[in-house]
């Protein structure tokens, strides 16, 4: 599998390389914003390690540029450690989040976790949350939500999977708008539209719309996934 180290710490990127190559990763490297963005569309990647603070455009920067064109898992490695920073980089599109400094062991195990969740939802047919209350079904694209199968539009589909494949992971508007927008649907309106697309999914697939436990608000930030991913879905 392919890794793409993105730091202007040379040091850095040597002892992640020696590390992740010992179990078998394929490593590519960038120390800068720009280099990053063009190996992130040139070389097949698994999954990118991300510094926030580069010399020429942010890591956050380059994150938001990365999850335009693709959903990329992405590791962010900084120095940066204040509780603001570690949330912008989730709200960012980031999968997780070390601070330096930081043990290399430590990013591997996360490098395999993060893996190990992508493979599981690859090799889905369906997944099911909260003891199958919402099942979706990526095959037939059908959603299921308290033993009915409800009917979604296009966009409310491709909302409901990009959120559900990554529960917990904070959305702003803008990641939603341009999730659909990748996938070559037409859409008109700004941001806030995205509103009431979500209003939309609530009415169709939660027991009471006015307190949701799938498609959560995150005050100030956008939205997240609350459901519970069913053990039979869960890594092992």
């Amino acid at each position: 599998m392919k890794i793409l180290i993105v730091d202007d710490e040379k040091r850095i990127i040597e002892v992640l390389e020696a590390y992740l190559e010992r179990e078998g990763y394929e490593i590519h490297s960038a120390d800068n914003g720009i280099d990053a963005l063009k190996k992130a569309k040139t070389i097949e990647l698994d999954l990118m390690i991300l510094d926030l603070m580069l010399p020429d455009i942010s890591g956050e920067e380059v994150c938001r540029l990365v999850r335009k064109d693709s959903d990329l898992p992405i590791l962010m490695l900084t120095a940066k450690s204040a509780e603001d920073d570690r949330i912008n980089g989730i709200v960012m599109g980031a999968d997780d989040y070390v601070s330096k400094p930081f043990s290399p062991r430590e990013v591997v195990v996360r490098v395999q976790a993060i893996l190990r969740r992508v493979k599981k939802a690859e090799k889905k047919d369906s997944i099911s949350f909260n003891k199958n209350k919402l099942v979706i079904d990526l095959i037939k694209k059908e959603v299921t939500a308290n033993g009915h199968l409800i009917s979604l539009t296009p966009i409310e589909y491709k909302l409901l999977t990009n959120m559900a494949m990554s529960p917990g992971r904070v959305y702003s508007r803008l990641d939603l708008l341009e999730k659909i927008q990748d996938e070559g649907m037409y859409y008109e309106g700004y941001e806030r539209s995205v509103d009431t697309h979500i209003k939309n999914l609530r009415k169709k697939m939660e027991g009471d719309p006015r307190q949701p436990i799938f498609i959560l608000t995150v005050f100030g930030m956008g939205y997240k996934f609350g459901g519970t991913l069913d053990a039979a879905n869960s890594p092992v």
